[in-house]
């Protein structure tokens, strides 16, 4: 049983009942993903360098299509080594973008996106990933499920039904497609961690995404070209992607999560993630994404209770008083909070009283089709001021109609249940536990969040949080138990030094 599930693990099934036995330590699935991942960091960088030059679309298609077909091809023959892969390098894709940030605008670039390398990545993913589902599934004749995955299908398909009667349909299906990928990632890791050292290999690939997107702010930064966006008097940091809303979110969930497993890993892996956990607070910071800062001070909070840690109570206080003292900018941000004025979904100002007003004007859209709604990513289309909802709750049931709404609750109470079931099941003072804690504060995060930002909007974030979530309903199902280093057999020799 053992050797038949491992044989299943990574490959697709082959004719006659024939497996591809094989693992993420096999040295040709390693020579693969070094390679393929060596190729995207190329790729990026001459992006990098020629979209300074003006030639940005020239740049971008013939790399993306040599980095694709290598990745369509570790796709299909190493097809968790390829999900890692998608993973550890998801974070940096955006700098491929062709058709620039589109938060908040109802434009005619539907046509580009689809061209975006992002799209282009998820088509191949859903692709790649049915392919290898309906192998799992023939082979096994069930797959590994849990009710937040259910409750995951559920808000897909009502994204797709949406979709289909939507007064656009091609922008509402490319955004049903988005979603889309979030679910199946969340399907597929399910199936690929069924023990201890698969998650591991999975929260490894995810924070060598944020090193890599770390890196790539400070090496920019110490150039004095710092990658950033102008919003009305402020400068904030958007990091590798298209916008500063996207990597704050990005950078929330990543803290909180690596804070929560922090002190279960080894010295050298904490000293690591110590440095990546600073310099991503600093950055956070600087993005100026007050929901964001928010709900990462949130998310902490309840990782620091749940962990009973004073130090880091009193270290999230420190925090907090010396990004104010050394980033007036900040400070400068929140007290916009404060204003009598709305500045009508400016890019500064009280944008929180703007949002009340909005809301309360968006959501008779829902009367056209309160069943399926107008479907996704409509409502920037079909209101006045062209934006998205800003309120994830809300644009639940916009966009996809009472059903929508349901789905998504479920799925938010179930993100919720799961980090509670991993708490409880996780053995004090493992790893397990740190999962557990981390990912329970970015559920929370996460609904406290929704309720005033298009969360489910940052797609590339929430491939993270569907990370999260797998190894955390792992823990809830209970991981097996890893042998003991000392019951592993040694070899018998002679001699003195035989202990």
């Amino acid at each position: 049983m053992d050797g038949q599930r491992h044989g299943t693990e990574g490959g697709l099934a082959l004719p006659g009942g024939g497996r591809r036995r094989w693992s993420i330590g096999d040295p040709t699935a390693r020579l693969l993903t070094v390679g393929a991942a060596l190729l995207c960091a190329v790729v990026a960088l001459g992006v990098g360098l020629t979209a300074s030059g003006g030639g940005r679309v020239g740049a971008v298609l013939p790399l993306v299509v040599l980095a694709g077909l290598a990745v369509g091809v570790l796709a299909l023959t190493r097809f968790a080594a390829y999900v890692l892969l998608m993973l550890a390098v998801r974070s940096c894709v955006d700098l491929f973008k062709l058709s620039g940030p589109t938060a908040g605008r109802a434009d005619g670039a539907a046509a580009t996106r689809a061209m975006d390398p992002s799209t282009i990545l998820a088509v191949l993913f859903l692709l790649a990933a049915g392919l290898w589902l309906a192998a799992q599934l023939r082979q096994r004749g069930r797959l590994r499920g849990s009710p937040l995955g259910v409750a995951m299908l559920m808000v897909g398909a009502t994204c797709l039904v949406s979709a289909a009667g939507a007064a656009q349909p091609v922008p509402s299906a490319l955004e049903a497609l988005r979603i889309g990928t979030v679910v199946v990632m969340f399907v597929v890791l399910e199936q690929l961690m069924p023990d201890l050292p698969a998650v591991r290999r999975v929260l490894l690939a995810a924070y060598a995404s944020l090193a890599l997107a770390v890196g790539y702010t400070a090496v920019l930064s110490l150039l004095g070209h710092p990658p950033a966006e102008i919003k009305g008097d402020f400068t904030r940091i958007s990091g590798p992607f298209s916008q500063s809303t996207t990597f704050g979110r990005y950078l929330m969930f990543m803290v909180i999560f690596g804070f929560g497993i922090h002190r279960y890993l080894s010295r050298r892996l904490r000293l690591g993630l110590g440095v990546l956990l600073a310099a991503s607070l600093l950055f956070l910071l600087l993005t100026n994404t007050r929901s964001a800062i928010l709900g990462a001070g949130l998310g902490l909070l309840v990782v620091a209770v749940l962990h009973r840690s004073r130090r880091m109570l009193v270290a999230l206080c420190l925090v907090a008083v010396a990004g104010v003292a050394l980033l007036p900018s900040v400070a400068h941000r929140f007290g916009q909070l404060a204003d009598s004025t709305a500045v009508g979904g400016g890019p500064t100002g009280n944008t929180l009283a703007w949002r009340v007003g909005y809301w309360s004007e968006i959501v008779s859209l829902a009367n056209r089709n309160p069943v399926t709604g107008i479907g996704p990513n409509m409502t920037k289309f079909e209101a006045d001021e062209a934006k998205k909802p800003h309120n994830d709750f809300l644009r639940a049931y916009v966009e996809t109609g009472l059903a929508g709404l349901l789905a998504y609750l479920a799925m938010m109470a179930l993100c919720l249940h799961t980090g509670l079931n991993a708490l409880r099941r996780a053995p004090p003072g493992s790893l397990g536990r740190g999962i557990a804690v981390g990912f329970l504060g970015c559920a929370v995060a996460f609904v406290a969040v929704s309720a005033a930002s298009n969360v489910i909007s940052n797609v590339v974030t929430l491939w993270y949080f569907a990370a999260f979530a797998a190894a955390a309903g792992a823990v809830a199902r209970g991981l097996p138990a890893e042998p003991s280093r000392a019951a592993t057999p040694r070899p018998v020799t002679t001699g003195w030094h035989n202990r």
